[in-house]
C-alpha cells in the first residue's frame, strides 16, 4: 500500500467518523409517535427508565409520562405516579438517579385545587430499586411569584435553572443556585457568555460543571427559530457560548437537551420537519402517512452521538 492510497483511506475514515457522530437518530419512534406532542426527555443513569412530557396539539394539556425497559424491551407508556392532575413538565434525573425533578403548575397545598405559578419540585428515593416519595416543592429562594423551568442538577447539588423573576438580563435567563451548608443559596443569572437581552431557556449542566448545553432565542448565529448552545466553565468562568451548528441544530426550534455522558448521547427536543412539498399525494394512505412521519413539524424526541 503506497502512502497515497494509505492517506485517502485515513481521510476517509475521519470522514465517516464524523458522519457517524454527527447522525441524528429518532428516540423510542413506536412509543413517541403515539403523541401529538413529546416536549421533553431525561434517562436514567442505569438506562432503564425514561420519563418525557406529553403535550396536546397546542400545550393546552402537559402531562409526564414514564417508560420502563424490562429483558431490553420498553414498557407500555403510562402516565407517571405523580402526575397527570395538574400541568406538568420538564422531568430531569440527579446524576444518581435518585432524585427526579419537574417543574408543576399544582398547588403548594393539597387543600386547593388551584393551580398557582410553574415551580421546580421534585421526588426522591433510598435506592433506584425503592418507591418514589411524593412530590415536594423546593421551596425559597428558588422558587417565586414568577415562573421556573427546566432543573438540571450537578452532582455538587448546584442547581440550574430558567426563570422569569428578576433581576435577569432580558427575557428568561437562566440562573444558578449554589447548594452550600445544606441549603440553596440566592439564584444568579449567568454571565453575558450565556445569558442575553433575549431568551436564554432548557439549560442542562454536565455532572461534574465542565459545561452548559442551553437553547437561545433567535440569535445572531442562530439558524431560524430556537438552536442549541453550549458554553464551558473554565477556572470559574464560562466561555462564550457557540452554536452547536447544523450539524445539531435545524432551522426549526431545537430545544430541551438532556446528555448522557455514560453513553456520550445528546437527547433533545425538535420541531424539525422531513416533509417536501412534493411528497403531495393523490393516494389518502400515502397523504397521512407523509403527515404522521416522525419528523413532521411537531416536537419529537432525537438523539446524536458527541463527545463534549
Amino acid at each position: 500500500m503506497n502512502k497515497f492510497t494509505l492517506l485517502l483511506l485515513l481521510i476517509l475514515t475521519q470522514i465517516g467518523n464524523a458522519q457517524e457522530a454527527t447522525k441524528i437518530n429518532h428516540v423510542l419512534p413506536e412509543i413517541i409517535s403515539k403523541f401529538p406532542n413529546v416536549r421533553d426527555f431525561t434517562i436514567s443513569p442505569d438506562q432503564d427508565e425514561v420519563y418525557f412530557t406529553v403535550q396536546g396539539y397546542s400545550g393546552e394539556l402537559s402531562t409526564i409520562v414514564k417508560v420502563s425497559k424490562k429483558n431490553d424491551e420498553w414498557s407500555t407508556p403510562e402516565i407517571a405516579p405523580f402526575s397527570g392532575k395538574y400541568e406538568d413538565l420538564e422531568s430531569m434525573f440527579s446524576p444518581d438517579g435518585l432524585k427526579l425533578y419537574f417543574v408543576s403548575a399544582r398547588p403548594l397545598e393539597n387543600t386547593t385545587k388551584e393551580a398557582k405559578d410553574r415551580d421546580i419540585w421534585y421526588i426522591e428515593r433510598s435506592n433506584t430499586a425503592s418507591e418514589w416519595s411524593t412530590p415536594k416543592n423546593i421551596g425559597s429562594p428558588i422558587n417565586t411569584d414568577g415562573d421556573e423551568f427546566y432543573p438540571s442538577v450537578a452532582k455538587n447539588g448546584n442547581l440550574y435553572f430558567t426563570s422569569t423573576a428578576t433581576p435577569s438580563k432580558g427575557k428568561d435567563d437562566i440562573f444558578v443556585s449554589r447548594w452550600e451548608d445544606n441549603k440553596y443559596t440566592a439564584p444568579i443569572s449567568l454571565s453575558e457568555a450565556i445569558n442575553s437581552e433575549g431568551y436564554e431557556y432548557n439549560s442542562y449542566i454536565a455532572p461534574d460543571e465542565s459545561f452548559l448545553i442551553f437553547g437561545g432565542y433567535k440569535r445572531d448565529d442562530g439558524l431560524g427559530s430556537g438552536d442549541l448552545y453550549i458554553s464551558y466553565l473554565k477556572e470559574g468562568k464560562w466561555s462564550k457560548a457557540k452554536n452547536l451548528t447544523k450539524e445539531v441544530n435545524s432551522n426549526k426550534m431545537d430545544y430541551c437537551p438532556f446528555y448522557d455522558a455514560k453513553t456520550n448521547t445528546l437527547y433533545f427536543t425538535s420541531k424539525r420537519s422531513a416533509i417536501k412539498a412534493e411528497r403531495q399525494s393523490q393516494n389518502l394512505k400515502k397523504l397521512l402517512q407523509t403527515m404522521n412521519s416522525y419528523e413532521n413539524g411537531l416536537s419529537r424526541i432525537y438523539s446524536t452521538y458527541i463527545k463534549f
